[in-house]
């Protein structure tokens, strides 16, 4: 990007020069503006914005084509966004220039002030396509807050952002099926389907077709070809725009049609283009819906538009599959299913499928709530249940306040009176419906969160799932006691453990030769068998080794209390605490004594050097 910062007067040199080091500009003077305006992306000017204003006026043509333009007073203290604030790009230039700068960004663009989402730069930033015949108007009705659908007929980066980051009074459907026009302004669609609309729409059309050709022999005239094979896809809605590939058997791999496909395409889509090419006994492995005898005979497969072009969907695993080995290969392509089925012209045939990674697929996440507080929630946890068909929460462990983000329609149920066989048999229950399922357990999933016997069940019936880390209970205790459980020559080491109750321990983990060490120890789930706890810490530790009891940490209701070793069963029976109590024992309890080296100014390491 080429960068210009304009120097209205000598007042604003010192932020002149600290915005051009930044953006790698030069400074020039107001009066090169127009000689440069066509070849350079930013204009930067320093001073006031009456003057900005007038320089740049006579030279505006549309947004399209014009460079981002940005004021700063000769202060430093606000970065204005003027001009091309999306497309140009200046909103995000002046955002990071104010923070380099330690100004304030001053941005007016009604989307951008409002939380909504930029309608014209989405394509750009996830690789669409964009269609639109009154760009302007229908980010008029979206700004305004006019009803919206939205429509999501595949799945990829942008289209799970736009789910996880819901802006607007917009409802999101899966289906076109389920829209009622009636009811919505404006449409937003992110498919490979074209459809003749009489509602004010903006279309972003991935790429993500892979069209499937059969060809009689040295089928010709190519041109006359392939207009027939693309007005019949145009006929069944497929956007052009959408086309990832073209595949066949590889005996077609030299006939003109194939060798036409690929420089006209090329030069169309560029060197993204996948031509792909299968051999008789690949294409025959694949299951279709209107297998042909007589292209079997000819060609030594019963398919070849439809079987090439899932194939092609199915390309990450058809690429590791060789010829001689098509079990693996054989399941996964059972039953695909086509954006369009075999179609026949005079010469040819054609069919299409979309990619396998932008179908919409089922899938389970296994997020970890925090302590409590849902602040404290990290910010994909959040996403990801505003994204969630299925919500099935630890009732008894997390506050219901956490699932109130749960997007319109969406089940929240909790788990407190279900058994594992019920909760596996919800969660899949919405996952054979292609559903997304937020599995929600208190702090992090994986301390004490009984996942194990969940990712089995999941491992089994080969269910897609991934796991959110939270904020664990031990850390939230850290925090409120704020206190530093490693200690500089004292003790550098954290046990996260629980007592023995109705589940043993293992021989080795017991209480007391955990103590050994006189680490910091966080004890999980203990509250109830206080006494047999004490007894075994008292076995290493002294009796006068600070520990606090920390109940409900970062709930609203959250109580500690301090005290020593030998008081730990006396405090938590007098104030009658009971589960989600954590019992911290250690020195390290409200300890202000010991220095790191990490800061010292004798001590030398990667970013610094001693001064001592």
């Amino acid at each position: 990007m080429k960068s210009c910062v304009v120097l209205i007067s000598e007042q604003g040199r010192t932020v002149a020069k600290r915005a051009a080091s930044f953006l790698g500009a030069e400074i020039i003077h107001r009066a090169e503006v127009s000689d440069l305006w066509k070849e350079t992306d930013c204009f930067v000017f320093v001073g006031a914005m009456g003057i900005c204003v007038r320089t740049i006026a006579p030279l505006l043509k549309d947004k399209h084509s014009d460079p981002a333009v940005l004021c700063i007073d000769s202060g430093g203290k606000n970065v204005v966004s003027v001009l091309s604030g999306h497309i140009g790009g200046a909103n995000d230039i002046a955002s990071k220039l104010a923070a380099e700068l330690m100004a304030h960004p001053v941005i007016t663009t009604q989307t951008d002030g409002s939380g909504l989402w930029p309608l014209d730069l989405l394509a750009r930033r996830f690789g669409w396509s964009q269609e639109s015949d009154d760009l302007n108007r229908q980010i008029f009705l979206y700004a305004e807050g006019k009803p919206t659908a939205l429509l999501l007929e595949i799945e990829d980066e942008g289209t799970v952002w736009l789910e996880e980051n819901p802006a607007g009074n917009v409802t999101v459907f899966k289906k076109f099926s389920d829209i009622d026009l009636s009811e919505f302004s404006l449409l937003l669609s992110v498919s490979p389907m074209r459809r003749k609309l009489d509602i004010p729409n903006i279309q972003w059309v991935p790429r993500c077709v892979h069209v499937g050709i059969g060809l009689a022999r040295q089928a010709g005239p190519a041109e006359k070809v392939i207009e027939e094979i693309f007005g019949c896809l145009e006929e069944n809605g497929i956007c052009k725009e959408a086309i990832a590939g073209i595949s066949s058997a590889d005996i077609k791999k030299d006939e003109p049609v194939m060798k036409a496909l690929e420089d006209k395409f090329k030069a169309y889509i560029g060197k993204d283009l996948k031509m792909r090419f299968y051999t008789a006994e690949q294409l025959s492995s694949v299951s279709v819906p209107t297998p042909s005898s007589v292209v079997e005979k000819c060609v030594g497969t019963p398919s070849v538009s439809e079987a090439s072009a899932i194939l092609s969907a199915v390309s990450p695993v058809s690429r590791k599959t060789e010829s001689s080995d098509l079990t693996a290969l054989e399941d996964f392509t059972h039953g695909y299913p086509l954006l369009l089925r075999k179609q026949k012209g005079s010469n040819w045939t054609v069919a299409a499928a979309v990619d396998c990674c932008c179908l919409p697929h089922p899938h389970i996440e296994i997020v970890g709530a925090g302590p409590g507080d849902p602040d404290l929630v990290s910010v994909r946890g959040r996403k990801m249940l505003q994204r969630a068909d299925l919500i099935l929460y630890a009732g008894s462990l997390v506050p219901k306040e956490l699932t109130l983000c749960a997007k319109p329609g969406a089940k929240v149920v909790s788990s407190a009176d279900m058994d594992l066989e019920q909760q596996c048999e919800l969660m899949k229950d919405f996952y054979d419906r292609g559903k997304f399922i937020v599995r929600l357990h208190t702090g992090d999933p994986c301390i004490f969160g009984a996942i194990q016997e969940q990712m089995a069940f999941f491992d089994k019936h080969n269910m897609r799932y991934h796991i959110t880390p939270g904020i664990s209970s031990f850390l939230a205790a850290a925090a409120e006691l704020r206190s530093q459980f490693t200690i500089p020559e004292r003790c550098q080491t954290i046990i996260l453990t629980r007592g023995e109750g109705r589940t043993p321990m293992p021989e080795k983990e017991k209480l007391h030769l955990l103590a050994r060490s006189n680490s910091t120890m966080c004890i999980f789930l203990s509250a109830a068998i206080v006494d047999d706890v004490q007894k075994e810490l008292l076995m290493e530790y002294p009796e006068n080794t600070p520990v606090a009891a920390c109940y409900h940490l970062t709930w609203p209701d959250q109580k500690i209390y301090r005290g020593v070793l030998k008081d730990l069963a006396k405090i938590v029976k007098d104030n009658h605490l009971t589960l989600t109590t954590m019992l911290v024992v250690g020195d390290s309890i409200d300890n202000r004594k010991g220095l790191s080296e990490l800061y010292s100014k004798n001590f030398t390491h990667l970013f610094r050097k001693a001064r001592g």
